[in-house]
């Protein structure tokens, strides 16, 4: 199929899945092994904040650190005073593989207020993960709390697919184990003509002028990489709401990014 006309249809299918509720700021799609780029449509070099597709990046580095041995070792009790609007799938003992698949904040700040902002920075900055800011919230002293929330931190959709085609690839300046690990406990889904898909979903409201969240247009991410075969493809979407809307922005952005991955395929020589 000519590149131009699948690229198109994408677009199509895109607005179709989403229901006209979100616009795709950004696919982009690129062969692991070869790095040729698939398909790369919208705006996919202005950063945005990673919002919980930040995990993977932090997986790695827990793995790394040895804060993490396993997929279930530490698992970590939920305690009052911890952020719980994640509902009851929050208020569990968690676990690596609970954490990615229920996309658990106050894990991922266990992780962080463990290892503080400067190794956070040179972690982020080795693994190009995007600007590798940890500051928070200017004057709030929160980032080790939230950078990857709507602040300081921010990375994109280029930049996404850069760092995951090193981690499939296993070129990230870090031990095996960490990659083993990481690409064992980011979840997994098996879709329809043999694509197996690993990916995170991500959602964050951007802040209006006077610093509050604007949650009428949140961003929407679905990052990771699809094998089938010998072949594995790195990819990133990106979306953002045009009105409040029930679920959550990632999810809608996953949703989508499932339904149309077939109709890619045949742009893939």
């Amino acid at each position: 199929m000519n590149l131009r006309f699948a690229i198109l249809g994408i677009a199509a299918a895109g607005l179709l899945a989403s229901g006209a509720q979100a616009k795709t700021i950004c696919t982009v799609v690129a062969d692991a092994r070869t790095g040729e780029t698939i398909v790369q449509q919208g705006d996919c070099a202005g950063r945005v904040t990673p919002a919980s597709t930040f995990k993977v990046a932090l997986s790695v580095i827990g793995y790394d650190t040895g804060f993490l041995k396993d997929e279930h070792n530490p698992t970590l009790p939920f305690r009052k005073g911890y952020v719980d609007w994640g509902g009851d799938n929050w208020k569990q003992p968690t676990d690596a593989v609970r954490w990615l698949k229920y996309s658990v904040v106050w894990f991922s700040q266990q992780i962080t207020h463990a290892l503080g902002e400067k190794t956070l920075h040179d972690y982020a900055t080795k693994l190009g993960y995007g600007n590798a800011d940890f500051s928070g919230d200017a004057g709030k002293n929160n980032g080790l709390d939230r950078a990857w929330i709507a602040s300081s931190l921010k990375i994109s959709p280029l930049e996404q697919v850069a760092f995951l085609s090193k981690l499939v690839n296993r070129e990230l300046p870090v031990s095996a184990h960490a990659t083993d690990m990481t690409m064992k406990v980011v979840e997994k889904t098996e879709l329809p003509g043999g694509w197996s898909v690993q990916g995170k979903t991500g959602m964050a409201y951007p802040r209006m002028p006077d610093y509050t969240f604007d949650e009428q247009h949140p961003w929407g991410w679905f990052v990771g990489w699809a094998s089938k075969g010998d072949r594995t493809l790195v990819f990133a979407r990106l979306i953002q709401d045009d009105r409040k809307t029930e679920g959550t922005a990632g999810v809608r952005a996953r949703d989508a990014f499932f339904s149309e991955l077939p109709s890619m395929v045949p742009a893939v020589k």
